[in-house]
């Protein structure tokens, strides 16, 4: 009896080999076009290709609101009362601040012990440069933290992607929806279908990733000397390394410690989101993909829901990190000597400002201004790290990924919710 066998993909074939490609192959051209073509040349260049990139993030973008609002009010009406929410969400926002104050803290040590602005000695620097970033610092304030989180109107906010906002009114319309029960099924089930539609547009979109990425990557290489940089920060970005990768360990710890065995799968899982977010800076460029992945490791469908849309506002712990790392290395770089209740007051500032920032393009970058403000540390301070900041947002948004996925995953376990794959093939 002939037996037919299957010839298993290799692994470039895959979404992941073939994103790694796409960065290596970017890199290399970025260089080439960087060293081999005038500099006003380059970016020209650097502006076309990052198109590329422009066109990946606007098409995950396009799915991102009616993803958001269908999984997350269905998400809830299953959920079924106002008590079940209630748990839930107390459990996320607990581990969510809890995770922020520890990757604040991990910034604080790593910057006060490492010191990597002290002495400081960069050429001069760009401060015309820091103008779009300090702009943004006189919108943060108690006022438009409130004003930002709760929406004046819904289509507003799902034309603006404006996360935070669509969170709030999908569990009002999701608690209203459980509260009428089998009155309004035939709603939720059209939701829900919906939600399967957009989930499956999430495959189209990722095909493009691949693209998206190489531009990316060539766009910033082209205009970059990366030697220069890596000479000129050396010690800021090594440091930045070293606070982000314990980040990483102290996370992947916890997970083992909730998760046991499985926190191995869910880092095979989620291999594509991480490197994707790498690769484009935006850890909102996984959002649809990371859901996607974590049902497929075995979280409930409605924990999925509930938990990724409010981790994307609330669960950011790259960015926390390096929101105090970078926020000292500038009072360092001007000689400023901050004391530890200084430092601990900056830090429950960062914890409070960061909140009510989702979706703002150079988010971190803004609150650290807005921080620097507060402290008397000047704001056009900002201008020292902007030229390597590309390259941290690049570990930070992988960071973010991570902490949301383990996130979600944990509480999907405290919830009784989590299935293995095995009994999703076979469901």
């Amino acid at each position: 009896m002939n037996t037919i066998t299957t010839k298993k993909p290799s692994f470039f074939s895959g979404l992941t080999g073939q994103i790694l490609i796409a960065m290596v192959l970017g890199a290399i051209l970025g260089i080439v076009i960087h060293n081999w073509i005038s500099p006003e040349d380059a970016k020209a260049f650097s502006k076309k290709i990052n198109i590329l990139a422009t066109i990946f993030i606007r098409l995950v973008q396009m799915i991102i609101s009616p993803l958001v609002f269908t999984t997350l009010v269905v998400g809830i009406a299953k959920l079924g009362d106002i008590k079940a929410v209630g748990r839930i969400g107390g459990k996320a926002m607990g581990w969510f601040f809890t995770a922020s104050f520890v990757s604040l803290l991990l910034g604080m040590f790593f910057v006060n012990m490492l010191k990597p602005g002290v002495g400081l000695n960069l050429p001069s620097i760009d401060l015309a440069s820091a103008s779009e970033v300090t702009a943004k610092t006189q919108n943060i304030s108690f006022e438009n933290f409130i004003e930002h989180i709760v929406p004046k109107s819904i289509f507003e906010a799902l034309a603006t992607n404006e996360i935070l906002q669509i969170v709030i009114f999908s569990i009002f319309f999701g608690l209203a929806a459980a509260s009428l029960g089998d009155y309004v099924k035939p709603v939720t089930n059209a939701l829900e279908k919906t939600s399967h539609i957009v989930l499956k547009m999430v495959n189209y979109v990722m095909k493009f990733a691949p693209i998206g990425v190489f531009g990316a990557i060539a766009g910033v290489f082209a205009v970059r000397d990366f030697q220069e940089l890596a000479i000129t920060y050396f010690k800021f970005f090594g440091s930045f390394l070293i606070g982000i990768s314990s980040l990483w360990v102290v996370l992947i710890l916890v997970g083992y410690i909730f998760l046991k065995s499985r926190m191995t799968v869910l880092l095979k899982r989620i291999v594509s989101p991480l490197i994707i977010a790498f690769g484009t800076t935006s850890s909102e460029a996984v959002f649809p993909k990371l859901t996607e992945e974590l049902e497929r490791f075995g979280v409930k469908d409605r924990i999925v829901s509930f938990m990724l849309p409010l981790g994307y506002s609330f669960n950011l712990d790259g960015s926390m990190m390096y929101m105090t790392f970078a926020s000292i290395f500038i009072a360092q770089a001007y000689g400023i000597d901050l004391d530890l209740g200084t430092q601990m007051t900056m830090l429950l500032v960062l914890m409070l400002t960061s909140k009510g920032i989702a979706g703002v393009p150079r988010a971190s970058l803004v609150v650290v201004a807005a921080t620097c403000g507060m402290f008397d540390i000047p704001i056009e301070g900002i201008a020292l790290i902007l030229p390597i900041d590309h390259f941290c947002d690049m570990f930070r948004s992988a960071t973010n990924v991570l902490g949301n996925a383990l996130a979600t995953s944990v509480v999907g376990q405290w919830e009784g919710e989590n299935q293995n794959e095995t009994d999703l093939s076979q469901a």
